[in-house]
């Protein structure tokens, strides 16, 4: 299976983001209302980096609640890892975690066309071994 089977149904529009001249207060303050652990921070329609509760801490411990009022552009990170729709969703469970993320952007020519997590990878991996079982258990009670 790959990415774009995965996130086929989605809109766009249904993807929480910030700007990069969005605050860190405020970002705090959505990812917290919308219970979610990242959000892609977008420069136009190109993803510029992430924002996560990662960020929040480190930054945080580095410089105090001084971080609040900066804009996400100075303290995402970047750039943001991403993928595309054919990536496989082996591969894209294996990049997060060679890579220690949890969230990927979809890109599409360069613009973003989806967002996801590893939660959103297990479970469709979970549902084909799933299925495979049950196409396994079908053929044995058949043979």
């Amino acid at each position: 299976m790959d990415i774009g089977t995965l996130i086929e149904g989605r809109t766009n529009s249904e993807v929480v983001s910030c700007t990069i001249d969005t605050s860190v207060r405020e970002a705090v303050s959505l990812l917290a209302s919308r219970r979610i652990g990242a959000v892609p921070v977008m420069d136009g329609d190109r993803v510029a980096g992430i924002f996560s509760e990662r960020d929040v801490i480190y930054r945080l411990a580095e410089e105090g609640d001084a971080c609040l009022s900066r804009p996400l552009g100075e303290v995402m990170t970047a750039p943001a890892i991403t993928v595309e729709r054919s990536t496989a969703v082996l591969e894209a469970l294996a990049l997060m975690t060679r890579r220690r993320i949890r969230h990927l952007p979809v890109v599409e020519a360069g613009a973003m066309c989806g967002f996801i997590s590893i939660g959103d990878l297990v479970k469709a991996r979970l549902d084909e071994i799933e299925h495979e079982a049950e196409a396994m258990r079908t053929y044995i009670q058949t043979a």
